[in-house]
């Protein structure tokens, strides 16, 4: 059988829920894997443009700022369920209702956020938050003018990102997919430009990385909007916020566990920062970016069984859920060769990719390794639960682990050193890599009860 005709059986035969997770498997493949080496790229100049502390403090700065995402207290989410939910049947005017109501509620929160910050910014010493200890000549004032500028473009993205959630929920992740590609392809070449100029800034990198998404989703939404779209377009007359509950009811759930995610991940930057220097949150963002290219690749193949699960869960199909259970697993033990792999070359690719202005030891190498691994391997289980929507023992493990990581991050940090915040990462993630599969196993069972079964 000639290839094209194996990948086209591949593609096209089979179980119809099996057909659809993986032409969209394929399609986000061809457009992540693209975006991986970008972002890599990414990485590449920016350090190359600043100096290793700089490049620290930038990363600390769009990891804090990028809670803003989890602003929407789960709209996201909400819409996503709902929207699917009124296209399914039938109703395009519904659908516009809740698209419209969810941009108006949207847009309300984040103007309140940008008012406050507004507000409190000039009292901020973000020099102190940062642990900015340099002489570089005028970096409060940078700061102050960068953190606006950030702010305010986080927020605005928050906003223009509803155009993805809607895709997907259409069933389209690929084509939501292509906007990071593109901001991420916009950002590089402007990154690219800036490498002329002799001056580094901190307010030029943050400014590009920060409004090319915008630039894509603003324009996305317009031709959307007014094309394929166009009956589900935002509008005042559509807006109804009592529709706001139904959209909230869903979501926020998963906003629980949203901000428990923060806490847990993105307090690292800050952490780090802190109670180390900034200069070493850029050796753990090196380690983190190349190493997260395995989960990431791994969360292109997991994530469209979230709704594959849900059909399946419905329906009683048992015997398929084993089988992508079993699939997945076998993902996951060839996901472990990979990293132990890119451990073993590490210190070459780094010396590739970076050059030696950052030199990435080691043991954080390892650490971030295993991090990962726990990682694929929780979202495997994760991905059914969310599916069938037994999130309850999610959200639990969620905030206990976040809540033990950080005094337990600051303590072995300020014992151990970088090693130590790690290994208080690891240590957390170990309570969901046990409880999830156990957690499914009774669910597949039909022997869960009381928080299992919730």
């Amino acid at each position: 059988i000639p290839i094209p005709t194996k990948i086209y059986n591949l593609l096209f035969n089979g179980n119809p829920r099996s057909v659809k997770a993986k032409k969209n498997i394929f399609a986000s493949f061809l457009i992540k894997g693209l975006n991986i080496i970008i972002s890599l790229l990414l990485v590449s100049f920016s350090v190359n443009y600043l100096d290793i502390e700089k490049y620290g403090i930038w990363v600390t700065i769009s990891s804090i700022i990028g809670w803003v995402s989890f602003f929407d207290i789960g709209l996201g989410n909400g819409l996503r369920n709902k929207f699917a939910e009124a296209v399914a049947l039938g109703k395009p005017k519904l659908a516009r209702t809740y698209v419209s109501t969810a941009y108006s509620i949207l847009s309300l929160i984040v103007i309140f956020a940008m008012i406050l910050f507004y507000s409190i910014n000039p009292h901020l010493n973000w020099s102190l938050i940062l642990n900015v200890v340099s002489n570089y000549q005028g970096i409060e004032n940078e700061l102050e003018i960068l953190l606006l500028i950030v702010f305010t473009c986080f927020c605005i993205r928050l906003v223009g990102q509803l155009i993805s959630i809607i895709l997907i929920a259409n069933q389209e992740p690929a084509k939501a997919s292509l906007f990071n590609l593109s901001a991420n392809i916009l950002s590089l070449i402007l990154i690219l430009l800036l490498l002329r100029k002799e001056t580094e800034s901190l307010i030029y990198l943050g400014t590009i990385i920060c409004s090319s998404p915008i630039i894509i989703f603003i324009a996305s939404s317009i031709w959307l909007f007014k094309g394929k779209y166009k009956e589900y377009a935002p509008s005042f007359k559509f807006i109804d916020y009592k529709k706001a509950k139904e959209i909230l009811n869903v979501g926020f759930k998963f906003f629980i566990i949203q901000i428990a995610v923060i806490l847990l991940y993105q307090t690292n930057y800050l952490i780090i920062a802190h109670v180390l220097n900034p200069a070493m949150v850029t050796q753990y963002n090196i380690a983190f970016r190349y190493l997260s290219v395995p989960l990431m690749l791994f969360s292109i193949f997991i994530s469209p069984f979230w709704s594959a699960y849900t059909d399946a869960w419905v329906k009683k199909d048992l015997r398929w859920i084993n089988s992508a259970m079993k699939k997945h697993v076998v993902l996951w033990l060839f996901s472990l060769v990979i990293v132990i792999l890119m451990v073993y070359c590490s210190s070459w690719i780094y010396r590739l990719w970076i050059g030696e202005i950052v030199v990435v030891s080691i043991n954080v190498t390892i650490l971030v390794g295993i991090s990962m691994l726990i990682n694929m391997w929780n979202s495997i289980f994760s991905s059914f639960l969310n599916g069938v929507g037994k999130i309850k023992m999610q959200i639990i493990i969620s905030i206990t682990s976040a809540i033990i990581n950080i005094p337990l991050a600051i303590i072995l940090g300020a014992l151990i050193g970088i090693e130590g915040i790690l290994i208080a990462n690891i240590t957390v993630l170990i309570f969901s890599s046990i409880l999830y599969p156990i957690q499914f196993k009774k669910l597949i069972q039909n022997k869960a009860q009381g928080l299992w079964n919730k």
